[in-house]
């Protein structure tokens, strides 16, 4: 079965996931925004083999520490698509205006795009293209679990920003209703930022795609 541990990085407090197969223990990390050595730990606390990076985009808090990670531990980057090069090609720059440890850019080992899939040990994600937080968004659906990993697109009570560039409200709002709704009002998704939620609760209740 996969399982998964959220923890919270950097000062902007992003949700880095932990993903792995409980047959094999490998493993994969979706958006180390920063802060390796505590990712690393709770990795080795619970024996597993990272042999992954996945990104749901390439803001600062979610991309910042996946070239130090790939480079220093060997590790393929997987994500997100192509749109979101010019984030990447930013991150040294992103890095200083935020304030954060200085960021390497890199280029992704496999991009992704709309449903392609995503594989770690005996577990499959599906890949959804989320646009609209960034042009290069993308989500990682788990079926089997009922969880989807949704970066920035998708808050309890709230939705992603569109106001940096490339970003585009409309399409954030085509990508939560066109993309994540039907994956069914009984998935729980892990935010970019705060608490988990349903996305059924999120249809009845948040008030930007409520109703919806």
């Amino acid at each position: 079965m996969l399982q998964y541990f959220t923890l919270p990085v950097t000062a902007f407090q992003q949700n880095c996931s932990l993903v792995w197969c409980d047959e094999t223990l490998l493993a994969a990390v979706i958006d180390p925004g920063g802060d390796l050595p505590a990712i690393l730990a709770q990795a080795e606390r619970r024996q597993l083999k990272l042999e992954q990076i996945w990104l749901t985009h390439a803001h600062i808090d979610h991309a910042g520490g996946a070239g130090e990670l790939a480079r220093t531990r060997a590790l393929p980057i997987v994500g997100p698509h192509p749109g979101d090069q010019f984030w990447i090609d930013g991150l040294p720059q992103q890095s200083a205006m935020f304030g954060f440890p200085p960021a390497e850019a890199f280029t992704p080992t496999r991009w992704l795009d709309d449903g392609d899939t995503v594989q770690i040990g005996n577990e499959t994600l599906s890949v959804r293209h989320c646009p609209g937080h960034t042009p290069g968004h993308v989500v990682f659906h788990a079926p089997q679990i009922e969880r989807a990993f949704v970066g920035d697109v998708l808050f309890a009570g709230s939705i992603g920003r569109t106001d940096f560039p490339q970003g585009n409200h409309q399409q954030l709002i085509d990508s939560i209703t066109q993309r994540l709704w039907p994956m069914g009002d009984g998935t729980v998704f892990i935010p970019g930022h705060g608490p988990e939620s349903s996305f059924g609760r999120e249809r009845k209740s948040n008030p930007y795609v409520g109703g919806t």
